[in-house]
């Protein structure tokens, strides 16, 4: 029988990040490097989940799909051959680039994977924003021509973003995440990024990022004109057929229950406590309950905040 899981994160350097995951979340980051990812549930080759916790701890989350689908999903047949989401905590210190992932239908004649996601905004510093979509009226023709000049970020939308925020990027929708924000990524299990422009930063021996310029530009919806955040008065954040997501607030000693379908718990602040004997969930940790685990008590120590993931209907 299976249990709530936890597992080992894995943590990315990358040339945007920081230490804002070691503050606030306590993670034990690798010294002297900006970090700006912390893949925390990843069946993916080279990056790879590892379960840490109870009987199964040191048992990859590509061995669980392998050899423990019907318990880990329910009757869900068929069964994927991999873990469907990947999900992440990203701190963005300094812009991302301005990109683009795929849509299904072009993605593998472009050589890669479609990627949907949603953010939601964990920690926001004062004036950060984000690069959603396109300003209304921009053309296709204007957009290439900016690329050209260094100006293309003056055809994006960009969108004022505060603590407790959402954003949903189906693939197609150009986007960059701004200065001084941390943020929970739920997406589809790719990493396929195609980038548009990059701010014409360079690395620390001096090196400039690739661009995927013709990637991009076949993949941009360029009908996709300044999208809105989510709505913060909706129950579901996200109803998708890839995955569901909404936020859970408990005060006090409140509970709720978990159980009968696959669904992943991302704590965003306070401290909960999960099934019997209790397993403790701190802000910036996630669990994966799976399917065969039925009528589980999550209960706030005082009180919690958290992501509730799961597969889409």
């Amino acid at each position: 029988m299976l249990y709530p899981l936890t597992f080992e994160p894995i943590f990315k350097e990358r040339i945007w990040g920081g230490r804002k995951l070691e503050d606030l979340y306590r993670k034990s980051l690798p010294a002297n490097v900006p970090i700006g990812e912390s893949w925390e549930i990843s069946d993916r080759h080279g990056d790879m989940s590892v379960i840490s916790n109870g009987l199964l701890k040191g048992k990859t989350l590509h061995w669980l799909v392998e050899n423990h689908a019907r318990e880990l999903f329910g009757d869900n047949t068929p069964f994927p051959k991999s873990f469907p989401l990947l999900i992440k905590i990203l701190d963005a210190q300094e812009k991302l680039s301005l990109q683009v992932h795929p849509p299904a239908k072009l993605a593998p004649l472009l050589g890669g994977e479609p990627k949907t996601e949603m953010w939601y905004i964990a920690h926001a510093e004062p004036g950060a924003d984000l690069y959603v979509g396109l300003k209304r009226g921009v053309a296709r023709a204007e957009f290439e021509a900016k690329i050209k000049t260094g100006e293309v970020a003056e055809c994006f939308h960009r969108v004022p973003v505060k603590t407790g925020d959402a954003m949903f990027l189906p693939s197609g929708r150009v986007h960059a995440i701004g200065a001084g924000l941390v943020i929970f990524e739920v997406q589809q299990n790719s990493d396929t990024t195609y980038r548009v422009f990059d701010w014409n930063r360079v690395d620390k021996s001096g090196k400039a990022r690739d661009l995927h310029v013709k990637e991009s530009l076949a993949s941009i919806d360029f009908e996709d004109f300044e999208p809105p955040l989510l709505s913060k008065d909706a129950k579901t954040l996200v109803d998708h057929e890839l995955f569901r997501v909404s936020k859970v607030d408990l005060q006090g000693n409140g509970s709720t229950r978990l159980g009968g379908k696959m669904e992943i718990i991302g704590m965003l602040s306070g401290t909960a406590e999960v099934g019997s004997p209790a397993l403790t969930l701190a802000a910036g940790e996630f669990c994966l309950v799976p399917a065969c685990c039925t009528d589980v008590e999550l209960r706030a120590v005082q009180s919690a905040s958290f992501l509730r993931i799961g597969l889409g209907q």
